[in-house]
């Protein structure tokens, strides 16, 4: 684990070298990377943006959201153009008809809710997933937008209240004990879904 933790920390070291030239913009180019591209080490480059520069905290936040939500458009347009055959190869059955019945349930959800969740959770999966059930556009990048937004926000918090070496702890975290991080998460949202569905209804004007 110690050899991997050298090799990641030299790996980030060299792409934050790469992003140098960009400045601030740095942080876009590197989210619009990880989700174009491969992994990169999005996490732990946003979270020495903002360790570095406190003040540009929701600038980071923002930049690194919109890379991600600009950065899945071609991946989008691989699944929509490619249908079904691109998700079925990636994923088992039993996989592919859990996807679809949670788009089919509420896609918005089913989207911002992955992209709230750092690796181990295969984002570009649903992101296809999106493209193959024809989610809209417009609601496609809204969903990945809102849910990279809270993953970095709560990221850049962490950052402050903990410094940078938050991240190699919370991947550790998420690696280890991803069924039982997830199903909190879920529980949560679950419980704030509830709670604003009820108010909503209270809310309602009575006939």
């Amino acid at each position: 684990m110690k050899t991997i933790g050298r090799i990641l920390a030299k790996y980030t070291g060299w792409v934050l070298h790469l992003l140098a030239p960009l400045g601030i913009w740095g942080v876009f180019a590197i989210a619009f990377a990880d989700s174009a591209l491969l992994g990169m080490p999005v996490d732990a480059i946003v979270a020495f943006y903002v360790y570095q520069d406190h003040k540009r905290l929701l600038f980071f936040v923002v930049m690194a959201s919109l890379g991600s939500m600009v950065g899945s458009i071609p991946l989008y347009m691989i699944g929509y153009l490619g249908g079904e055959k691109v998700l079925r190869k990636r994923i088992t059955e039993e996989r592919f008809q859990q996807i679809h019945r949670s788009f089919e349930q509420h896609e918005f959800w089913a989207l911002m809710f992955p992209g709230m969740l750092p690796p181990p959770m295969p984002f570009k999966i649903f992101v296809l997933g999106a493209a193959v059930f024809e989610m809209r556009f417009r609601d496609f990048l809204a969903a990945i937008f809102a849910g990279r937004f809270v993953r970095f926000l709560v990221l850049a918090l962490l950052t402050l209240w903990f410094g940078p070496q938050i991240v190699g702890v919370m991947g550790t975290v998420f690696r280890q004990h991803f069924s039982w991080v997830l199903g909190a998460i879920a529980g949560a949202l679950m419980v704030w879904l509830l709670m604003r569905r009820s108010r909503i209804r209270r809310k309602a004007p009575i006939r």
